[in-house]
């Protein structure tokens, strides 16, 4: 698996897998080793997902006009 993919290219890949589990037509190993790579593939996703949120700014109206400040996810709760 590369590891520069891209989080549209991991979700079609990830599509991918799924569509050959469902298929019934791999042997056993052949099944275990697409699966570990579906796993593989959503951890790396949600990996990226996280990242990103981290990244996510929230925009905050002030007195002097509009400022950014970081996504404070506990605060959602």
């Amino acid at each position: 698996m590369p590891e520069d993919l891209g989080f549209d290219q991991i979700l079609q890949r990830l599509r991918e897998v799924v569509t050959k589990l469902e298929s019934g037509e791999l042997s056993l190993e052949q099944s275990l080793a697409i699966y570990e790579e579906g796993v593989a593939l959503a951890r790396k996703g949600q990996q990226q997902l996280a990242a990103a949120e981290k990244r996510v700014e929230v925009l905050v109206s002030t007195s002097g006009g509009v400022e950014t400040q970081p996504f404070d996810d506990k605060a959602a709760d």
